[in-house]
């Protein structure tokens, strides 16, 4: 769909776009990794009020950020227990609160882009207006301190290149990386604010492949040495790359496309030029794994604080 088409006026909003004109031909659009469908859910109901989106890998982060998020809204139920609103399926984990929705993506691009269709299209049928979209996560990084957390200029491919190449009818689409600044900027400042972490603004390489994508010398397989793993990591810094994980190219991809504004916003567990694997003790990894949550935390509460008084 052209933006220029969409029948929502700009005093309503920024709507999310979908570009597929054979959805409008479509007498009911299951999302059936979600278990709903515009035939039989109330899509504007259930999600219409959403502002932000936060997703994540697993299922017990995402609720553990709905019980952060409801607890710095005051909007927490001493008897809610958050369920899941996907509990009719396996694959994905989702969560309300107030306007804040909350929704597991697995690992890796395959896994984040099929969660990604349906969690856009699930928004556009719901007719949100001025969503943002932001992933919380973990990562390795290159050359920063374990717990600092990095908020992502632009998705880097493994060959450092700011592009996500998806095959498509048997040719090549190339799709930008690019993530909204102004909102790195706003995330960075509500670190300066809290000042309990460090925190950075660098590209993030994502790769396919934890091990070997990742320069891993402690995979099943490994063919190179650890020279050349220090080597092909310098490169990477070299290009401005502070961190690895598995998702943020089709994140910032699909989001573009969508409109929507977005954020990758990851914790890095480990300096990657030490070492490759995690040996820090479980209270550690929890405590930082807690940072992207709490400066996301504190960027939707400033948020809602400046419209409510607008």
């Amino acid at each position: 769909m052209n933006p220029k088409d969409d029948k929502r006026t700009e005093s309503c909003g920024s709507p999310v776009f979908v570009h597929n004109p054979h959805l409008e031909e479509m007498k009911d659009d299951v999302l059936y990794h979600f278990g709903f469908g515009t035939g039989t859910h109330n899509l504007p109901a259930l999600f219409g009020d959403v502002k932000f989106v936060c997703v994540g890998g697993s299922p017990w982060r995402m609720k553990s950020f709905t019980e952060y998020i409801a607890a710095e809204l005051s909007m927490e139920d001493p008897k809610s227990e958050y369920p899941n609103i996907c509990a009719g399926t396996d694959r994905y984990a989702m969560y309300k609160v107030g306007p804040v929705l909350s929704v597991s993506h697995g690992m890796g691009i395959p896994s984040i882009a099929i969660m990604l269709h349906e969690l856009i299209k699930l928004l556009h049928h719901a007719h949100c207006t001025d969503v943002t979209i932001v992933r919380i996560g973990t990562s390795g990084g290159i050359g920063l301190e374990p717990g600092t957390v990095v908020v992502t200029k632009q998705s880097m491919d493994a060959t450092f290149l700011p592009k996500f190449e998806q095959v498509i009818l048997g040719k090549t689409v190339v799709r930008n990386t690019d993530l909204d600044q102004s909102l790195a900027a706003e995330l960075l400042q509500c670190s300066k604010e809290l000042n309990q972490f460090e925190t950075v603004i660098g590209n993030t390489m994502c790769t396919l492949d934890f091990y070997e994508g990742q320069a891993r010398l402690d995979g099943a397989f490994c063919s190179y040495t650890e020279k050349d793993k220090q080597d092909y990591l310098k490169k990477a810094s070299e290009a401005g790359v502070c961190n690895i994980e598995m998702e943020s190219s089709v994140f910032a991809a699909m989001c573009k496309l969508s409109g929507l504004r977005a954020a990758v916003v990851c914790v890095t567990l480990l300096d990657r030029l030490n070492g490759d694997q995690l040996n820090v003790a479980q209270e550690v990894l929890h405590s930082y794994q807690q940072r992207p949550q709490i400066l996301v935390g504190c960027y939707i509460k400033k948020q809602l604080k400046k419209n409510s008084s607008s």
